[in-house]
Order: structure tokens, then sequence, then C-alpha cells
């Protein structure tokens, strides 16, 4: 499958295989509970070294390196990459493909000595780059890369301490008249865009239309509900 890379999509290579990642609203629900998502989310952008991989990453693809600096690589070595953000990494790349990553990156197997219920084995991606493609992975997941106005009921200025997935995934079947599989396959960007194409005018997806979908919606399955008692 070829990855449309302006929707968060990906494919990581090995020797052996190829590994599709997409940031689906479906996969980010794998991540968790509404919080435990934020919270990953969190975790992969507020460490100290953070700041340093993104400007690392940004001199990669500009200067074309086959790898990350020498001296980016000994700073990230000396531990102070967190281990809160690659367990969060670790969590999101697996959330996003469909298939087995463990050789990718890395997996606990039981241990022989007895000492060690489980110990951890490496996969073969550096645990520097796991967290920038998890990073990218989850803003076109959770908040979307297009150049459109916030939408639905989020639209302020406050930090919110969850994503629900399920509010989204049933406003774009209701708002695009697309089934559940379908909805549940978009990423936060592809559902941007796509609202930014039906209203030319950016005046997107309010709170009042979020709240008019959903009362209807409750409607529909109250009716639905009472169809099945009768």
């Amino acid at each position: 499958m070829n990855p449309i890379k302006e929707l968060g999509e990906c494919v990581i290579g090995t020797d052996d295989r190829d590994y599709f990642f997409r940031p689906s609203f479906r996969n980010m629900a794998r991540i968790g509970e509404p919080a435990e998502i934020v919270q990953a989310f969190y975790d992969l952008c507020n460490d100290e070294v953070t700041p340093l991989l993104q400007r690392a990453a940004k001199a990669y693809i500009r200067d074309d390196y086959s790898r990350l600096p020498d001296c980016v690589q000994r700073y990230i070595q000396s531990g102070l990459l967190t281990r809160k953000a690659i367990m969060a990494a670790h969590t999101v790349l697996t959330a996003c493909c469909d298939d087995d990553i463990g050789e990718l990156v890395g997996w606990m197997k039981p241990g022989k000595t007895g000492k060690r219920g489980f110990v951890w084995r490496s996969g073969s991606m550096p645990p520097e780059n796991m967290v920038i493609v998890a990073q990218n992975l989850m803003m076109h997941g959770i908040v979307g890369k297009a150049k459109v106005r916030k939408l639905q009921r989020y639209e302020s200025n406050d930090v919110t301490a969850e994503f629900r997935g399920a509010d989204y995934i049933m406003a774009a079947r209701n708002h695009f008249g697309i089934s559940r599989e379908e909805a549940e396959n978009l990423t936060m960007t592809e559902f941007a865009m796509m609202i930014a194409a039906k209203y030319s005018n950016q005046k997107g997806f309010t709170r009042e239309e979020y709240d008019e979908v959903m009362d209807e919606d409750d409607r529909r399955w109250q009716a639905m509900m009472a169809q099945e008692q009768a």
C-alpha cells in the first residue's frame, strides 16, 4: 500500500518487509482511554530532548543526512531521552500499524535466568527515530496538519485533557454520509481537509452544528431501540 504522507500515513521498511502506519481515529483509540491518548502526546512532546530531536530531524531532511549527526547521537545515548517518551512512542507506533512491529520497536520476552520475569529486547529502530515518527503520527491523528480552522466542539483555546475519537467518527458519519469503517479510518488531517472541501468559506463544523448532529443521532438511536423493543 502506498502511503499518502499528506494525510499522515507512512511506511517504514526493514531488510525483510515494509510496515504501514496510519494515525486513524480507530488507531488513536487503540492507544488507550481518551485521557491516556492526550497523556501519550504530552509524554512525546514535553521532554528535554524533544526540541533537539525536532531540530535534528529538520536538518536531516534539509541536508539529506544518512543518519543523525554524531553529537546528537552521543547526546541521546547519554540517557536524557526519557523513558516516558520512548514508551509513549512504542505505544503509538504499535497502535498505528496492524502488523506485529516488535522487530522495529522492541518487545518483552521471558527471562531465562529467573532473576527477571521479563527482559526487554530492543528493535532495529533507534529510540530517537521512534519518538520523531510517533510525534508526527499523533499530530496527524489528534491535532491535524491541514490549514483550516479548529473544528467541532473543541473550538476554544483551552487545553483538553481528553481526545474522544468516537466524537469525530460519529460526526464524520453523520456529516459526510459515510460508513462507520470509513469514518474510523480517517485521520484528523483528512477529516479537516474534508471539512475544508465541503465548506469553501472555511466555516467548518461549528459547535452548534456538532450539537445539532449529535442531538439528531440521539433521536435516531432512541427510535431504533424503541423499534427493537416493540
